[in-house]
């Protein structure tokens, strides 16, 4: 019942949430358990907590490193991390530190598959950029030349270099068969 109670309190004010859910017993006072309360959560309005997160970067900090992407191929981790963590409407500088963060947590999760690709953590960002763009090319019914698999290898070769155009042509394919990735 103090579940309900707190998430419909965060869904209209997340920080009265927060304090309810703190004033219950239900959470501590500190990013690491609220981060954790947040990953386990599916009743929390995505929008107010987009707004919280942004506003709580610390809580963000934590959240980002509750997510384990070892051996995930780098769209199926993108997605994975768009469910918990909602990507804003619009680009922007919460966008982009979004994705600066789940750049570093991929690399950190795959050490030996960053080695072997030679991807940085700036590589990872410019590739999920180019993921992103490509969903949204690809699904939105206002644009009317699709990318093609040829385009986004060339243009992606292009903004990060040294990555295998097999490597690519592959990402184009799981975006091109599965859909977006930040729904």
């Amino acid at each position: 019942m103090q579940l309900d109670e707190g998430s419909l309190t965060f869904n209209a004010n997340p920080d009265e949430g927060v304090n309810y859910f703190m004033s219950k017993g239900i959470l501590d006072d500190s990013p690491k358990e609220i981060a954790k309360f947040i990953f386990c959560t599916r009743t929390l309005n995505w929008k107010k907590l987009r707004i919280y997160l942004d506003e709580r970067r610390d809580v963000l900090d934590d959240l980002v490193t509750l997510h384990n992407f070892r051996n995930q191929f780098l769209p199926n981790a993108l997605r994975e991390f768009f469910r918990h963590i909602h990507a804003p409407e619009e680009r922007g500088e919460y966008l982009e530190t979004l994705i600066t963060k789940f750049s570093h947590r991929f690399c950190a999760c795959n050490p030996d598959l960053m080695r072997e690709l030679g991807l940085s953590p700036d590589a990872v960002y410019v590739l999920c950029y180019s993921l992103i763009l490509l969903s949204i090319d690809l699904t939105s019914p206002h644009v009317k030349n699709k990318m093609s698999k040829r385009e986004f290898i060339r243009n992606t070769r292009r903004a990060a270099q040294n990555i295998s155009e097999d490597f690519v042509g592959h990402l184009y394919d799981n975006i091109y068969l599965i859909g977006h990735v930040a729904a």
